[in-house]
């Protein structure tokens, strides 16, 4: 059992909802059933897959029949991104992304490079946000796909992706247009076709669904073929035996999500700003990482000059206060994150910044702890060096 901690890694992961809870129990103690399968348990299987993916389809504003349903928001991104190039190999070779995706993606876009295809990464501007005419000015006749995130999981800047969106598609109509939204479901409105867009990569952790599971939407009749190919399962683009207790907690927590967003946007961002306040206040040489407002209510990215991040977080960590160096898929080596040099934050002070990401559970009182030891704990860190 955990020691009482204060949880401020919510992009990190969420906890699952007690909603989310019960109805994951109750498949994995009554419906077992093969959801493939033509008899009745199979069917009562399906039925729950298929309400999953209603509420799924309703939570981000798309159809049930544009929802693919994946093990996660990598699987999405990798569906997306190379299901479409491959499909369409024979119109084009170039593909668009920015240095500061995810590396689910940025990774992704690499191995195409060494396919054959060309890629353009765009640099970002200081403040996180990407620029809509300097992607159209990227995009050639030969361009297949632009993949910009949503959010970013590090700095929680948000992009204006339909002006992005608008953008690409008045510089080359066939382009599609791909988004990591991974950390937008449960931050911020989503509706994927007033966004533009032809492919979204969601993850069910991010806002209080089991691990493991997640979807993506793909534009009715967005060009895409399979990575995975057995038994032409979700249409024939994912093979594999669905798992519907997942499936069954991602439909409730999306449906929850979309449903308590304005809710949170308020609270959580009023907690957010209370916490970077309090830290303004009371350390000097301290930076704020990424947009001041075009950012989702709980991500507080921090570089405190003259001190190490790994320090601080075992500081952190030490007084019961859980959070994070930046992306939560990178904390196995603290290096400076790509994402803050990606920004231009130099060398020296990205490697002494921490993400503190606040969620649905957070409290006043979550804050105040924070607070009440940041001073120390900095001084200290800034001691080791």
């Amino acid at each position: 059992m955990l020691r009482a901690m204060r949880y401020l890694d919510y992009a990190a992961t969420t906890p699952v909802l007690p909603e989310v809870t019960d109805a994951m129990v109750a498949v994995l103690t009554g419906d077992f059933g093969n959801p493939s399968s033509v008899h009745a348990y199979g069917r009562a299987a399906r039925e729950i897959v298929e309400d999953a993916r209603d509420r799924v389809a309703s939570a981000v504003g798309a159809s049930p029949a544009e929802i693919v349903f994946t093990a996660g928001g990598t699987e999405a991104d990798n569906l997306a991104i190379k299901g479409a190039t491959r499909k369409l190999r024979g119109n084009g070779n170039h593909v668009i992304t920015t240095a500061f995706e995810h590396h689910a993606v940025l990774d992704t876009v690499e191995w195409l490079g060494h396919d054959e295809f060309e890629t353009t990464v765009l640099p970002v501007g200081p403040d996180g946000l990407v620029d809509p005419a300097a992607v159209a000015a990227a995009v050639r006749p030969s361009t297949i796909l632009v993949s910009i995130m949503a959010v970013n999981n590090e700095i929680g800047t948000a992009q204006p992706l339909a002006e992005i969106a608008r953008a690409v598609k008045g510089a080359n109509p066939s382009t599609l247009v791909h988004t990591d939204a991974v950390q937008m479901l449960g931050n911020l409105p989503v509706n994927v076709h007033e966004l533009g867009l032809d492919f979204a990569a969601f993850s069910a952790h991010k806002f209080g669904g089991p691990k493991g599971v997640g979807f993506l939407f793909a534009r009715s009749h967005a060009p895409v073929e399979a990575l995975l190919h057995g038994g032409g399962h979700e249409g024939g683009l994912r093979s594999g035996t669905l798992n519907v207790p997942g499936l069954a907690g991602l439909g409730v927590a999306a449906e929850i999500a979309a449903k308590e967003v304005d809710h949170k946007i308020e609270r959580v961002g009023g907690l957010r700003t209370r916490l970077w306040q309090g830290i303004e206040d009371s350390i000097e040489r301290v930076r704020l990482n990424g947009h001041p407002t075009e950012r989702v209510p709980g991500t507080l990215n921090v570089s405190f000059e003259g001190a190490d991040g790994e320090t601080l977080l075992l500081l952190f960590d030490a007084a019961g206060i859980a959070c994070s160096a930046g992306s939560a898929c990178q904390s196995g080596a603290i290096d400076p994150s790509h994402v803050l040099l990606a920004i231009g934050v130099p060398r020296e002070i990205a490697k002494g910044s921490v993400r503190f990401s606040l969620g649905r559970e957070s409290t006043d009182e979550d804050v105040d702890a924070v607070l009440e030891v940041l001073p120390g704990i900095v001084e200290s860190a800034r001691r080791v060096g």
